[in-house]
């Protein structure tokens, strides 16, 4: 007599993104240049002349030796990008598609940040830890982040996708995605949605921040005015009325007519 044994079936896990190869990924960061950057003008002189494509090619190709478990060669590998590109990107690193780095210079990217698709960042920029600790220690930028000249971005926080970072900015809390940010510490200083859109292109008028001092400098000019006008009449008011009001010797102001009478 046959005997049916009930054998629970385990579904196979769905299998999970593909990554794309380094050949397209390499191909997609020289091809996203020309529409950033107004200077490069074939893929032939962006390839040989741009040393922020340069340290971009360098950590695709450590990137994968890092992933897949060849840590010194990976390590030794990005060494030789950052002493050629002055650029230096841990490979450990998660950087995604159509990365660019515009004026490659003195850029550092830590090994726990993690970098979205179509980021800008320029020359200058740092992405640096605050901590001693394993685990993750360096910011994390979203889709369409674009940061500007010298700004530095430290810890584990998160910059919103298709934010803006000012010039020498110093991030260390986590921003909202759409605005802009800038000072020391950085502070968000266009609310969301109210800086211009570009259909199709990322924003890259990262020159266009406002002034925070001045408007501040600008608010107490204009409460000035306003003091200054509602003595002006109340002076003249008190002098249409009668009363005196030049000072006595000693600085302080006569007494108004109830005041003497109290006295």
């Amino acid at each position: 007599m046959a005997c049916v044994v009930d054998i629970p079936l385990v579904e196979p896990s769905p299998p999970g993104p593909v990554q794309p190869s380094v050949l397209k990924l390499i191909r997609e960061d020289i091809g996203c240049v020309r529409q950033r950057d107004p200077a490069a003008r074939s893929h032939l002189e962006t390839i040989l002349t741009y040393p922020g494509i340069h340290a971009v090619i360098w950590y695709r190709i450590a990137n994968r030796l890092w992933t897949g478990g060849w840590r010194f060669p990976a390590r030794l590998l990005s060494w030789f990008g950052r002493f050629a590109s002055n650029v230096d990107i841990h490979p450990g690193a998660r950087i995604g598609r159509r990365f660019f780095i515009d004026h490659g210079a003195c850029v550092v990217i830590g090994e726990t940040a993690e970098i979205g698709d179509d980021v800008t960042l320029y020359h200058g920029v740092t992405l640096g830890g605050t901590s001693w600790f394993p685990g993750k220690r360096h910011p994390t930028l979203e889709d369409r982040v674009v940061v500007g000249a010298g700004a530095k971005i430290l810890g584990p926080i998160t910059v919103g996708a298709g934010s803006r970072v000012g010039a020498n900015s110093v991030v260390i809390d986590s921003t909202p995605p759409d605005v802009t940010v800038v000072g020391i510490p950085a502070r968000v200083v266009r609310p969301q949605l109210s800086h211009r859109r570009v259909v199709g292109r990322i924003d890259l008028d990262h020159h266009l921040m406002p002034d925070p001092v001045g408007d501040a400098i600008a608010v107490l000019l204009d409460r000035v005015e306003f003091l200054e006008a509602r003595l002006t009449h109340m002076q003249r008011r008190a002098r249409d009325a009668g009363t005196p009001t030049t000072q006595r010797p000693n600085g302080t102001m006569p007494q108004s007519p109830m005041e003497s009478d109290n006295g």
